[in-house]
């Protein structure tokens, strides 16, 4: 596989998995508050308050725009150089994110889960960098 076309594919399945996934923060908004968990015995394994809700549907927003950035640089690879640069910083940030909540332990029920993600995070990161095309010669040729 061309370097070119593993970027196409890495920034494709990327941005379709991030749709996905804000697809899913943003409607399970509309389902917390239209269809309530009211079923006795059966507990939600992350019960979140309506605030909570809110702001995960609100990231859930941001995750389908940048999956749509990603998939325009998909299909457009010279033109998604900088979704790739601006994408690769966003997913060190969340990996840090993951360590600096291991480190702390306050979360310890996830620590494997943060470290796993802190890793899968960077290795993609390393990826967007490392496959993103080169630069465009001047004058646009």
């Amino acid at each position: 596989m061309t370097r070119a076309r593993a970027f196409r594919v890495l920034c494709g399945a990327l941005g379709g998995l991030l749709v996905a996934l804000g697809l899913l923060a943003a409607g399970h908004f509309f389902r917390f508050h239209t269809f309530p968990y009211r079923h006795p015995g059966a507990e939600n394994p992350f019960p979140l308050d309506a605030y909570a809700v809110y702001f995960a549907a609100f990231a859930g927003c941001a995750l389908i725009g940048w999956g749509a950035g990603l998939l325009a640089a998909a299909r457009s690879p010279r033109l998604g150089r900088g979704v790739a640069t601006a994408s690769a910083f966003a997913l060190v940030l969340a990996a840090v994110q993951r360590i600096f909540g291991w480190v702390l332990g306050e979360y310890p029920l996830f620590a494997p889960l943060l470290r796993g993600e802190a890793a899968i995070f960077l290795l993609l990161a390393l990826a967007l960098v490392w496959l993103r095309p080169p630069r465009a010669a001047p004058g646009g040729a």
